[in-house]
Protein backbone atom coordinates (compact mmCIF):
# COMPACT_ATOMS: atom_id res chain seq x y z
CA UNK A 1 0.00 0.00 0.00
CA UNK A 2 1.23 3.67 -0.60
CA UNK A 3 2.69 5.49 2.82
CA UNK A 4 1.54 8.55 3.37
CA UNK A 5 3.47 11.35 6.10
CA UNK A 6 0.96 11.31 8.75
CA UNK A 7 1.07 14.84 9.70
CA UNK A 8 -0.11 15.89 5.86
CA UNK A 9 -2.65 12.98 6.27
CA UNK A 10 -3.91 14.87 9.91
CA UNK A 11 -3.63 18.43 7.83
CA UNK A 12 -5.89 17.75 5.55
CA UNK A 13 -8.50 15.83 7.67
CA UNK A 14 -8.31 19.25 9.27
CA UNK A 15 -8.34 21.28 6.01
CA UNK A 16 -11.58 18.86 4.94
CA UNK A 17 -12.98 19.60 7.86
CA UNK A 18 -12.77 23.31 8.59
CA UNK A 19 -14.21 23.94 4.54
CA UNK A 20 -17.29 25.03 3.57
CA UNK A 21 -16.68 25.43 -0.04
CA UNK A 22 -15.26 23.11 -2.08
CA UNK A 23 -13.42 23.40 -5.72
CA UNK A 24 -12.02 20.47 -7.42
CA UNK A 25 -9.94 21.24 -10.57
CA UNK A 26 -8.44 18.95 -13.05
CA UNK A 27 -6.41 19.56 -16.43
CA UNK A 28 -7.62 20.14 -19.28
CA UNK A 29 -8.92 17.47 -21.96
CA UNK A 30 -10.22 15.89 -19.12
CA UNK A 31 -9.42 11.79 -19.16
CA UNK A 32 -10.50 8.83 -17.90
CA UNK A 33 -8.48 9.15 -14.79
CA UNK A 34 -8.53 12.89 -14.51
CA UNK A 35 -12.60 12.89 -14.03
CA UNK A 36 -12.41 9.11 -12.23
CA UNK A 37 -10.25 10.88 -9.47
CA UNK A 38 -12.36 14.33 -9.52
CA UNK A 39 -15.37 12.46 -9.45
CA UNK A 40 -14.94 9.92 -6.65
CA UNK A 41 -13.36 13.14 -4.17
CA UNK A 42 -16.61 14.60 -5.34
CA UNK A 43 -18.88 12.32 -3.92
CA UNK A 44 -17.08 11.87 -0.41
CA UNK A 45 -16.95 15.56 -0.03
CA UNK A 46 -20.56 15.47 -0.90
CA UNK A 47 -21.47 12.62 1.86
CA UNK A 48 -19.83 15.37 4.21
CA UNK A 49 -22.69 17.42 3.52
CA UNK A 50 -19.59 20.13 1.54
CA UNK A 51 -20.89 22.44 -1.50
CA UNK A 52 -18.77 21.37 -4.30
CA UNK A 53 -18.08 21.91 -7.60
CA UNK A 54 -15.87 20.35 -10.48
CA UNK A 55 -14.68 22.68 -12.76
CA UNK A 56 -12.98 21.75 -15.68
CA UNK A 57 -11.50 23.87 -18.17
CA UNK A 58 -13.15 22.43 -20.97
CA UNK A 59 -16.09 19.30 -21.43
CA UNK A 60 -14.99 15.63 -21.02
CA UNK A 61 -15.45 13.09 -23.64
CA UNK A 62 -19.10 11.33 -24.30
CA UNK A 63 -17.47 7.88 -22.87
CA UNK A 64 -17.41 8.85 -19.79
CA UNK A 65 -20.65 10.56 -19.67
CA UNK A 66 -22.12 7.36 -17.22
CA UNK A 67 -19.98 8.51 -14.45
CA UNK A 68 -21.58 11.98 -14.73
CA UNK A 69 -24.84 11.06 -12.71
CA UNK A 70 -27.49 14.25 -11.99
CA UNK A 71 -25.38 14.76 -8.72
CA UNK A 72 -22.45 15.46 -10.44
CA UNK A 73 -24.13 16.83 -13.46
CA UNK A 74 -25.69 19.76 -11.66
CA UNK A 75 -21.82 20.76 -9.88
CA UNK A 76 -20.24 20.86 -12.60
CA UNK A 77 -19.09 24.14 -13.89
CA UNK A 78 -17.09 24.53 -17.57
CA UNK A 79 -14.83 27.43 -18.07
CA UNK A 80 -15.63 27.16 -21.97
CA UNK A 81 -19.26 27.82 -21.03
CA UNK A 82 -19.35 29.85 -18.16
CA UNK A 83 -16.18 31.53 -17.53
CA UNK A 84 -17.91 34.05 -15.53
CA UNK A 85 -19.58 31.45 -12.97
CA UNK A 86 -16.13 29.47 -12.36
CA UNK A 87 -14.07 32.89 -11.69
CA UNK A 88 -17.11 33.51 -9.10
CA UNK A 89 -16.91 30.50 -7.20
CA UNK A 90 -12.93 30.00 -7.37
CA UNK A 91 -13.04 33.58 -5.73
CA UNK A 92 -15.53 32.10 -2.93
CA UNK A 93 -14.33 28.69 -1.89
CA UNK A 94 -12.03 27.96 0.92
CA UNK A 95 -10.41 24.36 -0.27
CA UNK A 96 -9.43 23.33 -3.89
CA UNK A 97 -8.45 19.32 -4.31
CA UNK A 98 -6.06 19.45 -7.87
CA UNK A 99 -6.35 16.37 -9.13
CA UNK A 100 -3.96 14.28 -11.82
CA UNK A 101 -1.99 17.25 -12.92
CA UNK A 102 1.36 18.92 -11.15
CA UNK A 103 1.15 22.49 -12.17
CA UNK A 104 -1.61 25.05 -13.09
CA UNK A 105 -0.83 25.53 -16.31
CA UNK A 106 -2.05 22.37 -17.32
CA UNK A 107 -5.50 23.97 -16.09
CA UNK A 108 -4.99 26.61 -19.39
CA UNK A 109 -7.79 29.21 -19.14
CA UNK A 110 -8.90 28.03 -15.66
CA UNK A 111 -5.06 28.94 -14.40
CA UNK A 112 -5.37 32.39 -13.41
CA UNK A 113 -8.41 32.07 -11.62
CA UNK A 114 -6.80 29.45 -9.87
CA UNK A 115 -3.88 30.77 -8.92
CA UNK A 116 -5.55 33.33 -7.58
CA UNK A 117 -7.87 32.03 -5.40
CA UNK A 118 -7.20 32.50 -1.83
CA UNK A 119 -8.50 28.59 -0.88
CA UNK A 120 -5.65 25.86 0.22
CA UNK A 121 -4.97 23.60 -2.55
CA UNK A 122 -4.56 19.75 -2.03
CA UNK A 123 -2.48 18.40 -5.19
CA UNK A 124 -3.28 14.61 -5.30
CA UNK A 125 -1.41 13.72 -8.72
CA UNK A 126 1.04 11.01 -10.42
CA UNK A 127 3.37 12.69 -12.61
CA UNK A 128 6.36 13.90 -12.01
CA UNK A 129 7.85 17.20 -10.80
CA UNK A 130 4.89 18.51 -9.54
CA UNK A 131 5.67 21.99 -8.92
CA UNK A 132 5.51 22.31 -4.91
CA UNK A 133 5.17 25.98 -4.33
CA UNK A 134 1.77 26.00 -6.11
CA UNK A 135 0.41 23.77 -3.37
CA UNK A 136 -0.09 23.64 0.50
CA UNK A 137 -0.04 19.84 0.31
CA UNK A 138 1.40 17.77 -1.86
CA UNK A 139 0.42 13.85 -2.24
CA UNK A 140 2.63 13.27 -5.57
CA UNK A 141 3.95 9.75 -6.14
CA UNK A 142 5.22 8.68 -9.76
CA UNK A 143 5.40 4.79 -9.25
CA UNK A 144 1.49 4.59 -8.65
CA UNK A 145 -1.37 3.71 -11.91
CA UNK A 146 -2.76 6.64 -11.68
CA UNK A 147 -4.52 9.52 -10.03
CA UNK A 148 -7.58 7.42 -9.23
CA UNK A 149 -5.38 5.13 -7.45
CA UNK A 150 -3.74 7.59 -5.61
CA UNK A 151 -6.93 8.98 -4.29
CA UNK A 152 -8.50 5.40 -3.86
CA UNK A 153 -5.21 5.04 -1.09
CA UNK A 154 -5.47 8.86 0.38
CA UNK A 155 -9.77 8.22 1.30
CA UNK A 156 -8.85 5.19 2.96
CA UNK A 157 -6.48 6.81 4.75
CA UNK A 158 -8.04 9.55 6.23
CA UNK A 159 -10.85 7.75 6.90
CA UNK A 160 -8.68 5.00 8.81
CA UNK A 161 -9.64 2.28 6.92
CA UNK A 162 -13.30 2.62 7.27
CA UNK A 163 -13.67 2.54 3.35
CA UNK A 164 -17.61 1.20 3.63
CA UNK A 165 -18.23 5.00 4.03
CA UNK A 166 -17.56 6.01 0.84
CA UNK A 167 -20.41 5.88 -1.51
CA UNK A 168 -20.46 3.54 -4.18
CA UNK A 169 -20.62 6.30 -6.85
CA UNK A 170 -17.33 7.21 -5.54
CA UNK A 171 -15.69 3.74 -5.57
CA UNK A 172 -17.24 3.10 -9.32
CA UNK A 173 -15.53 6.58 -10.31
CA UNK A 174 -12.11 5.30 -8.78
CA UNK A 175 -11.97 1.72 -10.41
CA UNK A 176 -13.14 3.38 -13.85
CA UNK A 177 -10.15 5.77 -13.46
CA UNK A 178 -7.41 3.65 -12.88
CA UNK A 179 -8.62 0.85 -15.83
CA UNK A 180 -8.55 3.95 -18.19
CA UNK A 181 -4.84 4.92 -17.14
CA UNK A 182 -3.46 1.63 -17.26
CA UNK A 183 -5.22 0.37 -20.32
CA UNK A 184 -7.13 -1.97 -18.74
CA UNK A 185 -4.17 -3.51 -16.66
CA UNK A 186 -2.13 -3.25 -19.85
CA UNK A 187 0.73 -0.44 -18.56
CA UNK A 188 1.65 1.17 -15.14
CA UNK A 189 0.44 -1.41 -13.31
CA UNK A 190 1.76 -2.25 -9.56
CA UNK A 191 1.21 -4.60 -6.19
CA UNK A 192 -0.88 -1.30 -4.81
CA UNK A 193 -3.25 -1.49 -8.32
CA UNK A 194 -4.01 -4.99 -7.73
CA UNK A 195 -4.84 -4.79 -4.35
CA UNK A 196 -6.82 -1.84 -4.78
CA UNK A 197 -8.61 -3.57 -7.70
CA UNK A 198 -9.28 -6.28 -5.52
CA UNK A 199 -10.36 -4.31 -2.80
CA UNK A 200 -13.08 -2.33 -5.06
CA UNK A 201 -14.58 -5.89 -6.35
CA UNK A 202 -14.88 -6.96 -2.79
CA UNK A 203 -16.99 -4.17 -2.14
CA UNK A 204 -19.27 -4.50 -4.98
CA UNK A 205 -17.67 -2.34 -7.31
CA UNK A 206 -19.67 -3.75 -11.25
CA UNK A 207 -16.03 -3.84 -13.34
CA UNK A 208 -18.24 -5.34 -16.08
CA UNK A 209 -20.21 -3.01 -16.94
CA UNK A 210 -17.42 -0.54 -16.04
CA UNK A 211 -15.78 -2.24 -19.25
CA UNK A 212 -19.23 -2.22 -21.23
CA UNK A 213 -19.57 1.29 -21.15
CA UNK A 214 -15.65 2.15 -21.56
CA UNK A 215 -15.45 -0.07 -24.60
CA UNK A 216 -18.87 -1.50 -26.07
CA UNK A 217 -20.53 1.61 -26.21
CA UNK A 218 -18.46 3.62 -28.62
CA UNK A 219 -19.55 4.97 -32.24
CA UNK A 220 -19.64 3.45 -35.93
CA UNK A 221 -17.45 5.95 -37.18
CA UNK A 222 -14.50 5.35 -34.32
CA UNK A 223 -14.09 1.81 -35.80
CA UNK A 224 -14.22 3.33 -39.62
CA UNK A 225 -11.79 6.04 -38.64
CA UNK A 226 -9.23 3.61 -37.40
CA UNK A 227 -9.16 1.66 -39.97
CA UNK A 228 -8.43 4.16 -42.64
CA UNK A 229 -5.88 5.84 -40.12
CA UNK A 230 -4.32 2.02 -39.79
CA UNK A 231 -4.39 1.52 -43.18
CA UNK A 232 -3.24 4.78 -45.63
CA UNK A 233 -1.63 7.15 -42.46
CA UNK A 234 0.54 5.19 -40.26
CA UNK A 235 3.74 5.65 -41.51
CA UNK A 236 6.72 3.76 -39.43
CA UNK A 237 10.13 5.32 -39.41
CA UNK A 238 13.69 3.37 -39.57
CA UNK A 239 14.29 4.38 -36.06
CA UNK A 240 10.99 2.32 -35.19
CA UNK A 241 8.67 5.66 -34.39
CA UNK A 242 5.56 5.09 -35.41
CA UNK A 243 3.10 8.13 -36.33
CA UNK A 244 -0.22 8.55 -37.17
CA UNK A 245 -1.55 12.38 -38.02
CA UNK A 246 -5.37 12.84 -37.82
CA UNK A 247 -6.20 16.38 -39.89
CA UNK A 248 -9.43 18.19 -39.62
CA UNK A 249 -10.10 16.49 -43.34
CA UNK A 250 -10.71 13.27 -41.75
CA UNK A 251 -12.43 14.33 -39.15
CA UNK A 252 -14.95 15.52 -40.89
CA UNK A 253 -15.33 12.67 -43.39
CA UNK A 254 -15.39 10.70 -40.28
CA UNK A 255 -16.98 12.31 -37.54
CA UNK A 256 -16.29 11.36 -34.15
CA UNK A 257 -16.63 12.98 -30.40
CA UNK A 258 -14.34 13.93 -28.45
CA UNK A 259 -12.61 11.11 -26.52
CA UNK A 260 -12.99 8.44 -29.05
CA UNK A 261 -9.30 8.51 -30.32
CA UNK A 262 -8.42 7.24 -26.67
CA UNK A 263 -5.88 4.00 -27.36
CA UNK A 264 -5.39 5.09 -31.40
CA UNK A 265 -2.04 5.79 -30.19
CA UNK A 266 -1.54 2.65 -28.04
CA UNK A 267 -2.04 0.33 -31.22
CA UNK A 268 1.41 0.45 -33.54
CA UNK A 269 3.16 -0.58 -30.08
CA UNK A 270 1.87 -4.05 -31.04
CA UNK A 271 4.45 -4.13 -33.97
CA UNK A 272 7.50 -5.73 -33.23
CA UNK A 273 9.56 -3.10 -34.75
CA UNK A 274 7.73 0.02 -33.29
CA UNK A 275 9.90 1.26 -30.14
CA UNK A 276 7.36 4.48 -30.13
CA UNK A 277 4.13 5.68 -30.77
CA UNK A 278 3.32 9.11 -31.84
CA UNK A 279 -0.81 10.23 -32.85
CA UNK A 280 -1.42 13.32 -33.42
CA UNK A 281 -4.54 15.58 -34.04
CA UNK A 282 -5.32 18.75 -35.88
CA UNK A 283 -7.38 21.34 -33.11
CA UNK A 284 -7.85 25.01 -33.87
CA UNK A 285 -4.42 26.42 -34.90
CA UNK A 286 -2.22 23.42 -32.90
CA UNK A 287 -1.19 19.54 -33.46
CA UNK A 288 -2.41 18.31 -29.92
CA UNK A 289 0.59 15.28 -28.96
CA UNK A 290 0.29 11.92 -27.60
CA UNK A 291 3.05 9.84 -27.23
CA UNK A 292 3.25 6.16 -26.16
CA UNK A 293 6.76 3.90 -26.03
CA UNK A 294 8.25 0.60 -25.14
CA UNK A 295 10.87 0.18 -22.03
CA UNK A 296 14.32 1.70 -23.29
CA UNK A 297 12.56 4.44 -24.77
CA UNK A 298 11.56 7.93 -22.74
CA UNK A 299 8.19 9.20 -24.00
CA UNK A 300 8.52 11.63 -21.19
CA UNK A 301 12.13 13.20 -22.09
CA UNK A 302 11.09 12.96 -25.84
CA UNK A 303 7.69 14.55 -25.40
CA UNK A 304 9.31 17.66 -23.18
CA UNK A 305 12.71 18.09 -25.67
CA UNK A 306 10.48 18.07 -29.15
CA UNK A 307 6.90 18.51 -27.99
CA UNK A 308 6.44 21.22 -25.57
CA UNK A 309 4.91 18.66 -23.27
CA UNK A 310 5.63 15.61 -20.79
CA UNK A 311 4.02 13.45 -18.48
CA UNK A 312 5.19 9.57 -17.47
CA UNK A 313 8.13 7.45 -18.60
CA UNK A 314 6.18 5.58 -21.26
CA UNK A 315 3.44 8.11 -21.82
CA UNK A 316 3.52 11.86 -22.21
CA UNK A 317 2.06 14.31 -24.53
CA UNK A 318 2.38 17.83 -25.77
CA UNK A 319 1.24 20.26 -28.45
CA UNK A 320 2.91 21.78 -31.44
CA UNK A 321 1.28 25.54 -32.23
CA UNK A 322 1.13 26.61 -35.92
CA UNK A 323 3.54 29.52 -37.40
CA UNK A 324 5.41 28.81 -33.70
CA UNK A 325 6.75 25.43 -33.58
CA UNK A 326 5.82 24.43 -37.17
CA UNK A 327 4.08 26.92 -40.13
CA UNK A 328 0.82 23.82 -40.46
CA UNK A 329 -0.18 20.49 -39.94
CA UNK A 330 0.77 19.90 -43.24
CA UNK A 331 4.38 20.01 -41.81
CA UNK A 332 3.81 17.77 -38.77
CA UNK A 333 5.27 14.62 -40.60
CA UNK A 334 8.50 16.11 -41.39
CA UNK A 335 9.00 17.87 -37.72
CA UNK A 336 8.16 14.24 -36.36
CA UNK A 337 10.93 12.43 -38.78
CA UNK A 338 13.44 15.25 -38.21
CA UNK A 339 12.47 14.85 -34.19
CA UNK A 340 12.50 11.85 -33.59
CA UNK A 341 15.28 10.81 -35.70
CA UNK A 342 17.50 13.23 -33.48
CA UNK A 343 15.90 11.63 -30.22
CA UNK A 344 16.44 8.14 -30.71
CA UNK A 345 19.60 8.55 -32.51
CA UNK A 346 21.32 11.27 -30.21
CA UNK A 347 18.66 11.78 -26.86
CA UNK A 348 17.01 8.85 -26.28
CA UNK A 349 20.15 7.51 -24.12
Amino acid sequence: MVSFDPQNIQDSINLIRKSTTVALLTHMHPDGDAMGSTIGMFHYLESLGKECRIILNDRYPHFLEFMVDPQVQTSLLVHEEDPVGVKAYLERCDLTFCMDFNRFSRLEHLEEAAKTSKAHRILIDHHPAPAAEEFDLLFSETAISSASELTWWFLKEILNGETSRLPKASLTALMTGMTTDTNNFANSVFPSTLQMASELLEAGVDRDEILYNLYNRLSENRLRLMGHLMQDVLEITEDGVAFILLSEEDQKRYPIREGETEGFVNMPLSIDCVKMSIFSREDNGKARISIRSKKGTSANRCAARWFNGGGHEQAAGGRLIFREDVPSFKEVPDYIRTSTHKFMTEDNE
